[in-house]
């Protein structure tokens, strides 16, 4: 058994692929990601912060350059780790509006994608004390509520599973997300 996995739930399934988190700001990605990598034993990614590591903490990017520049860098830590023949086998969080990029859609086609969906009151407090969210500046209740709102139809059409995030602790989730792309993989294996 590879080192840090856990008993069981890494036995049964082991990914032969990216796995990628998408979905609106605060719902875990990070969290459960870093979870689930560590379960399966495999790297944990996380796009924001590897832009943070390479330029600067990400409301400095949003002030200095604006959005549309930090869309260009998240794009390209993104295809970083997906641009590639055989992408290695990671778990990959994304930032909320990453998926908005059609470059960045493409490249999850080479992953599992799993969306993580909560309602807002299930985020609230993780929204209003969370001061490091840019575009969550203004009245973060109600734009995290628009925000969603318009990207929810983009996650659901590039989501291979969906995983509601709302009322459960990390493990569980980590544990029903592992049965789900367990499923998920005999289905592709299946269809070849």
């Amino acid at each position: 058994m590879a080192a840090g996995k856990e008993p069981g739930a890494a036995q049964r399934f082991t990914p032969h692929r990216p796995i990628v988190m998408i979905g609106p700001m605060a719902v875990g990605k990070s969290v459960i990601g870093a979870e689930l990598a560590r379960v399966l034993g495999v790297e944990f990614i996380d796009s924001d912060h590897k832009i943070v590591a390479k330029h600067g903490p990400i409301p400095r990017i949003f002030d200095a350059r604006g959005e549309h520049h930090f869309r260009q860098l998240e794009a390209r830590a993104i295809a970083d780790v997906l641009d590639s023949q055989q992408p290695k086998p990671v778990v990959l969080s994304l930032g909320g509006g990453a998926v908005l990029d059609s470059g960045t859609q493409q490249l999850l086609a080479r992953a599992t994608v799993v969306f993580l969906n909560a309602d807002v009151e299930t985020v609230r407090e993780r929204i209003l004390r969370n001061t490091g969210r840019p575009l969550l500046a203004t009245d973060p209740v109600a734009t995290w509520q628009r925000l969603a709102g318009v990207r929810g139809p983009v996650y659901a059409r590039l989501a291979n599973i969906t995983l509601d995030v709302s009322n459960s602790n990390v493990p569980q989730l980590v544990a029903r997300l592992i049965d789900l792309l367990e499923a998920e993989s005999r289905k592709e294996n299946s269809a070849q």
